[in-house]
């Protein structure tokens, strides 16, 4: 059972994770790919040699807040189907709220995976498909989306983005995802950050998901909307990896 965490012990948890593999690199420049790079949630790198990159959809809202990004070395928009990942060009992947976001997320995982080493790291962050918020999300209408995002959004928040919510974008999806390509799994940790809960009519929001795990007994917890999961790709060349 995952735990969990506030936003701050969760941002500490994957610097501290990223600080550890600079380490153990013994001070060689960390390459980082940053997929999602138009959400706004920079990773804190200080006091690291670091290179890193940015991809995301190419979607009106993400471009604007990409180009003000000053925390990324280079970055590119598009289909991240095609977008070009060199191979094995990476020691870190993170994936900031982008699976329940586009559709056919595992080819987008697979495609991330070739641009990871053995031994990389793997940090995503994403809504949870099955808690009390995401299904909120995902059933809602885009049209009405469109229309409440102006009311519920708190300041500054990139959207209104797309709500996908493929299987993949929930705790049991990417540990099937994983097992399958033999990554490990060394952290998983529930949170709280959904948009609509942060902004002025948070209460109204947490309502609504709390309606939501009473009428589904439970299934669909309004305890928490985020994953944020910490993966490993092997270091063993007869690993099943992409």
């Amino acid at each position: 059972m995952a735990e969990v965490r506030s936003v701050v012990d969760r941002d500490d948890l994957l610097s501290r994770r990223i600080r550890e593999q600079w380490a153990g690199q013994l001070g060689r420049r960390l390459d980082i790919l940053v997929a999602g790079c138009g959400w706004p949630e920079p990773l804190d790198l200080s006091q690291m040699q670091t290179r890193v990159i940015g991809i995301d959809e190419d979607h009106p809202a993400l471009r604007a807040r990409t180009s003000t990004r000053d925390d990324l070395d280079s970055w590119a928009l598009g289909d991240l189907r095609s977008v070009p990942v060199p191979p094995r060009a990476f020691d870190v992947v993170y994936v900031s709220f982008l699976l329940e976001r586009i559709e056919h997320p595992e080819l987008v995982l697979d495609r991330l995976l070739t641009g990871l080493r053995p031994g990389g790291l793997l940090l995503v962050r994403m809504r949870d498909r099955a808690s009390a918020y995401g299904t909120c999300d995902r059933l809602m209408p885009a049209a009405l989306r469109r229309a409440l995002w102006p009311r519920f959004a708190p300041p500054g928040a990139v959207g209104p983005l797309p709500a996908v919510y493929e299987q993949v974008a929930s705790r049991e999806g990417m540990h099937s995802f994983c097992l399958v390509r033999g990554l490990i799994v060394t952290e998983d940790v529930f949170g709280v950050s959904g948009p609509a809960l942060r902004g002025p009519l948070g209460k109204l929001a947490r309502a609504a998901c709390s309606t939501v795990e009473t009428l589904s007994r439970g299934r669909r917890p309004a305890s928490h909307d985020e994953i944020t999961m910490v993966i490993r790709k092997p270091q063993s060349h007869f690993a099943r990896l992409i």
